[in-house]
This record gives C-alpha cells, sequence and structure tokens, in this order.
C-alpha cells in the first residue's frame, strides 16, 4: 500500500520560513516527478513546484526565489523550503507523485498518480 505522508505545516508570521516533507512510503519500484501543490478555501488546487528524478525543477512564477523543492531519490522523500512567506500562501499543501509500485504478484504495477493528504500552512499578517 503506497502512501504519501506530508508534515511540517502551522502558523507562521509573514516573512516567515516553513519546511515542508512528505514521505513516500510503501511497496515502491520508482518515483518519477515529485511535486507541491496548494488549495486555498474555495480555489482549485495549483502545482506550487515540482521536480524530476534528475532534479530539473518547476515553479509557480509567484513563489519564484522565494520557494525551493529539493528531493531525496534515496528514501523517496520531497521537500519544500517556503521563505519570505505571505498571507497569500496559504492554504492546504499537498504532495503529489508519480511513481510506480510493485504488485501483490512480485511483478510491478502501472505508473500511477498519488496524493497525500494535506497540511495546512496559515501564514499571518
Amino acid at each position: 500500500q503506497v502512501q504519501l505522508v506530508e508534515s511540517g505545516g502551522g502558523m507562521v508570521q509573514a516573512g516567515g520560513s516553513r519546511r515542508l516533507s512528505c514521505e513516500a512510503s510503501g511497496n515502491i519500484f520508482g518515483v518519477h516527478k515529485m511535486a507541491w501543490y496548494r488549495q486555498g478555501v474555495g480555489e482549485e488546487r495549483d502545482l506550487v513546484a515540482s521536480i524530476t528524478t534528475d532534479g530539473s525543477t518547476i515553479y509557480k512564477d509567484s513563489v519564484k526565489g522565494r520557494f525551493t523543492i529539493s528531493r531525496n531519490n534515496f528514501n523517496n522523500r520531497a521537500y519544500l523550503q517556503m521563505n519570505r512567506l505571505t498571507p497569500a500562501d496559504t492554504g492546504t499543501y499537498f504532495c503529489y507523485a508519480n511513481l510506480q509500485a510493485y504488485s501483490s504478484s512480485g511483478g510491478l504495477s502501472p505508473v500511477v498518480d498519488y496524493w497525500g493528504r494535506g497540511t495546512q500552512v496559515t501564514v499571518s499578517s
């Protein structure tokens, strides 16, 4: 059973920093793209940052220069370092992973998208 579990959310004052972590666990063969998405109240879930296996990154324009996504391919973890936070960064942050797991028969399952349950980040002014 594959799971993505986020941690590191909480309340922070504007201008502060926060580091989110995501761990993918289970019978994982390989993790391809990992990413962080954010969803505000009444808003759609939007991409904040993504990172491929070789370290190529993409950032939402509003977080460029403030947020840094990274990953550890050995333990299937992704991180989001968030600096100079503003109230507009408030939302639930979801971890995403495109990965392939072992099947119950010991073979390989198809590559599938997985999501964590989210961690809330609230930035106060």
